[in-house]
């Protein structure tokens, strides 16, 4: 009798799964098919083709895949291979307490596939649950002051390291980081600060003392260290957190994910004093064959007079991990943290981690998440790059990365958490 079986069915979309097939017949050829509905009915795809051993099992934790999305020994290749079926379509949770995306997964015999007859049914299937939450995990809206976010606080009495987690240009607000965070023990909030409730869509400057009232909110919660926060940034969030980093006590550690080390788009303000956005070449924007925007020449930082514009890192107190994908086609950003990390350098700084990984693109994201190389945001179709097997690869270790450099930097006696 054919089985499909893994072990756990339901789990934390960070954590793998174990897939095995058993009773095929010897070195049978197999097709292994995965199907998610995200919220708004788009279906994303995946499949991956495996030859049985001499006892009819396939092991995903150590067969090859021969073809199909991925080839080569990949135990959660289904997952992150995932392709829309709606070309340029984002997989993003919104809803992550109260239900978690499902995986179909299929198993066929490849001969069928081969000659069009998917429409056959399946050898076995089984469907598995993938939460952004973990249980005892406890989310609340924020709404104080000027303050638009949501807070999410792990189970227990605490105390617990303090994360501020901000995303880009997209705007709105975004809660799948912060609460996968909170389920490994952070304290998160999620901060929005544009284009959502009364929040302005398209701010014309950036106002720091906003964030400032973050940092102080999370510090005052009684179940956070006092000590310092620290805050995770991706693309146009990396501005801020940098900033945040610079102008702000409060803030002790800082990831910056493809991001710049200047002020791009609307200027910075705090507290009278105003920073520039750096200007952009139009000219340097590419379109590749495929139609897609290509933004990542378009800030020159070496050209003359660019270094005013530059953020004045060597002024921070805290510690910084710069986490960059070589092939983000929107941002340059390993040049950009290449050259954050040399002002850091000549003032005789030493306070930085690079994490650089080649053939990532730029949406980084938590691991096992499908590679987005492309999307429309905005009504503008952006290339945002990465390839899939060494994209995959490195959301898995830099996720990991994060959790240890928040750890170390933010909870007091930090031997007794590693």
């Amino acid at each position: 009798m054919i089985q499909l079986t893994a072990t756990p069915v339901s789990a934390l979309v960070d954590e793998p799964v174990h897939i095995r097939a058993t009773g095929l017949i010897p070195f049978q050829m197999v097709s292994f098919q995965a199907s998610l509905e995200d919220e708004n009915g788009d279906m994303f795809y995946s499949q991956a083709h495996y030859r049985a051993n001499e006892f009819g099992e396939v092991d995903l934790n150590h067969a090859s895949s021969l073809g199909g999305d991925y080839m080569g020994v990949h135990p959660m290749g289904l997952f992150w291979s995932l392709k829309p079926e709606k070309l340029l379509t984002r997989l993003l949770k919104r809803d992550v307490m109260n239900r978690p995306f499902q995986i179909q997964v299929k198993l066929y015999d490849l001969e069928l596939i081969v000659n069009n007859k998917v429409a056959s049914a399946p050898k076995a299937s089984l469907t598995l649950e993938r939460w952004y939450v973990a249980p005892g995990v406890t989310r609340i809206k924020v709404r104080e002051g000027r303050l638009r976010g949501a807070l999410f606080l792990p189970p227990g009495e605490g105390l617990f390291p303090g994360v501020i987690d901000l995303f880009g240009g997209l705007g709105g607000l975004l809660e799948f980081r912060a609460s996968l965070l909170a389920s490994h023990g952070f304290a998160s909030l999620a901060l929005a600060y544009h284009n959502y409730e009364d929040l302005p869509p398209k701010p014309e400057v950036t106002d720091l003392e906003y964030f400032e009232e973050a940092a102080n909110f999370l510090l005052r919660h009684p179940k956070v260290f006092g000590s310092g926060v620290g805050v995770v940034s991706v693309c146009q969030g990396v501005q801020i957190g940098l900033s945040m980093a610079i102008y702000l006590k409060q803030v002790t550690a800082t990831v910056l994910i493809n991001g710049t080390n200047f002020p791009f788009g609307i200027p910075q303000v705090y507290r009278g004093q105003i920073h520039q956005p750096l200007p952009h070449s139009a000219q340097l924007i590419s379109i590749n064959a495929l139609g897609l925007l290509e933004l990542y020449r378009t800030f020159e930082t070496t050209q003359d007079g660019a270094s005013q514009y530059l953020f004045p890192i060597e002024e921070a107190q805290g510690q910084f991990l710069f986490i960059v994908g070589e092939g983000d086609k929107t941002i340059n950003s390993k040049a950009h943290a290449e050259q954050a990390i040399g002002q850091l350098k000549r003032h005789g700084k030493n306070n930085w981690t690079l994490l650089s990984y080649p053939g990532a693109g730029h949406l980084i994201e938590p691991p096992y998440s499908p590679l987005c190389c492309a999307s429309t945001t905005h009504d503008l179709r952006l290339h945002w790059g990465g390839e899939v097997i060494p994209h995959a690869a490195a959301q898995e270790h830099a996720w990991k990365e994060i959790q240890r450099f928040l750890r170390k930097h933010l909870i007091p006696d930090v031997t007794s958490h590693l």
